[in-house]
């Protein structure tokens, strides 16, 4: 596509480089070695979440520079910047996991703000950790200018023993450690081979669930979300999705034009077949919302409910995201789901044409045991599921794939932070049988609703994971395992019902029939609250302080704006 032949009287950068008012901007442009004939060219704006702080970003600049080169070669300019990542597995089981959740919102709006700033026509944004992934595609539906989607890939399993590993199983060590299961040196062992190579959390984890998302959802190029980070191939997806968004702005094709209500189905569907992380209940509210699209958490869970669980991934499973892109990637999930009924064909992606157009030609694979047929799951409903009820009245979540008992009643254990529970848990305080609840980690009273790998995984290292079950109105890791309900709405800290049981209570969780129920009744519940008091966090200045006075509930998924439905501009329209 031959940019040279667009005209810039509608895109942005009009703004800053055409026209005598403009010699100032232009000049800071040929200060960076830029061309007049470059200049006049679409700018295109290549947002990267690199960083040093782990291996899922490690590689993304890298893969930024041959990005640049495809939008190049289809005659486009190429302006490169980086916005921040929190990376979960570093923030996990301490105070630094109150920044994740954050982090998705600064990511989505710093990325607005460079590409109004500067004017930029389009955006192809990389991202690895989990949530820079949602965040770079918020951003994208929010500017609503022609974007592509890349992720950075996932990491290679480990090996330890003659098995894979991955950092779940660093995290479940630490819980056989603390039993003595397993002593000093094999915990060494463990965490220096979990991790071999850059990328991204290698199972079908919270990274992974949402670059199945970019793919179904129709932002990224077929098969370019299951390269893993090492492997050089991905410098083709890369290159062409440089290419690509050079030739959506051609045909002017945006993001609201992809992101649409069945395209967020289509999305759900994956995550759900993949047995994919509960994450994806908060992450796919809030991309909706960026769109004008409402799609709260019970559509996302009608999603769940009636798709297949037909991919054999950690955690739950038996392979990593590796083995499901050499046995045919993402695709191969999205056309069995499609020729079964369970993917809207007819939704449009970045490659110009329909899903059901990209799946044409996608051939199934007999010899892999990855990703199930269809119509022979490994279950008939989903790997993930939503929950209602006195205890939940706004929802909350559970991921079933790979448990074998879906019911659970027990008498409850309060704790007010996760670190009372861990702490519970590391010295074997508790009782077989019981409903560990954590609360005053959602969105507002934690803020910034924390993940609880650390916790879930030193219960199933020390073999309880089956034996107890745990519920927040925080949030669980897509590496957590276990009867483990998250997103429980309202949360404790807007005087929600799971910031009124007490120790003792008897709670019945059922994932057969999406229900989760306190043995209280209404009168008892509504007396209670005439003595619950709001609680003041820690965190009473800075960015989270700032986060926990605007973000909503998980329901909607811990958006922190109005969004689209109550824009007056869109900023590609300006």
């Amino acid at each position: 596509m031959d940019a040279k032949v667009i005209s810039k009287a509608k895109l942005p950068s009009r703004y800053v480089t055409v026209g005598p008012a403009r010699a100032p901007h232009r000049s800071y442009l040929y200060a960076m070695g830029l061309s007049a004939a470059e200049i006049a060219q679409p700018l295109v704006g290549v947002a990267s979440c690199w960083n040093e702080a782990a291996p899922c970003n490690i590689s993304l600049m890298r893969q930024a520079q041959v990005v640049k080169k495809g939008v190049a070669a289809a005659n486009g300019t190429p302006r490169e910047f980086c916005t921040i990542t929190v990376t979960d597995g570093i923030a996990m089981g301490h105070q630094g996991m109150k920044s994740s959740l954050v982090s998705r919102e600064v990511i989505a709006d710093s990325v607005e703000l460079t590409m109004r700033g500067h004017c930029y026509d389009a955006l192809v944004g990389l991202a690895g950790c989990d949530k820079s992934l949602p965040g770079m595609m918020m951003a994208m539906v929010r500017l609503n200018v022609p974007s592509v989607f890349i992720y950075g890939g996932s990491i290679l399993p480990g090996s330890y023993r003659g098995r894979q590993i991955t950092v779940q199983d660093v995290f479940e060590a630490v819980g056989q450690h603390s039993v003595g299961t397993i002593g000093d040196a094999e915990l060494l062992e463990i965490e220096q081979a979990a991790c071999p190579s850059a990328g991204s959390c290698g199972a079908q984890f919270t990274a992974n669930t949402m670059a199945t998302v970019a793919e179904a959802i129709g932002l990224a190029l077929p098969y370019s979300c299951g390269a893993p980070a090492p492997y050089e191939m991905r410098d083709r997806f890369n290159f062409a999705s440089g290419e690509k968004v050079m030739e959506l702005i051609a045909k002017n094709i945006r993001p609201r034009d992809i992101v649409t209500r069945k395209a967020l189905e289509n999305a759900a569907t994956v995550v759900s077949a993949t047995g994919g992380s509960t994450n994806a209940a908060l992450h796919l509210p809030a991309i909706a919302h960026e769109a004008g699209i409402k799609f709260d958490l019970f559509d996302v869970a009608a999603i769940f409910e009636k798709t297949p669980y037909i991919a054999d991934l950690k955690p739950g499973g038996k392979y990593v995201a590796k083995d499901m892109f050499e046995a045919g990637g993402i695709p191969l999930l999205m056309k069995t789901l499609l020729d079964h009924g369970y993917l809207h064909g007819d939704c449009l992606t970045v490659t110009g044409r329909t899903l059901a157009e990209n799946m044409e030609h996608v051939a199934w694979n007999d010899s892999q045991d990855v990703v199930r047929p269809a119509n022979r799951p490994i279950t008939s409903t989903g790997g993930v599921v939503g929950l209602r009820g006195n205890l939940a009245p706004e929802g909350a979540i559970v991921k079933v794939a790979g448990m074998s008992e879906l019911k659970f009643s027990g008498p409850a254990r309060c704790f007010d932070s996760e670190e009372e529970c861990f702490e519970a848990v590391t010295q074997r305080n508790y009782q077989e049988g019981e409903v560990l609840v954590i609360r005053y980690e959602g969105p507002r009273g934690g803020p910034g609703m924390r993940e609880m790998l650390s916790t879930t995984a030193a219960l199933y290292g020390q073999g309880m994971g089956g034996k107890v079950a745990l519920i927040t109105d925080g949030r669980f890791s897509g590496a957590t395992r276990g009867f483990c309900i998250g997103h429980v709405g309202p949360e404790a800290a807007v005087g929600g019902p799971i910031g009124l049981i007490k120790d003792g209570d008897m709670i019945s969780i059922d994932a057969v029939n999406g229900t989760i129920e306190v043995a209280l009744s209404d009168a008892e519940l509504a007396a209670r609250a005439k003595d619950w008091k709001a609680r003041e966090t820690d965190y009473q200045s800075g960015a989270i302080w700032k986060y926990a006075q605007t973000v909503g509930s998980a329901r909607d998924g811990a958006v922190t704006h109005p969004g689209a439905a109550r824009e007056t501009h869109c900023y590609a329209d300006i």
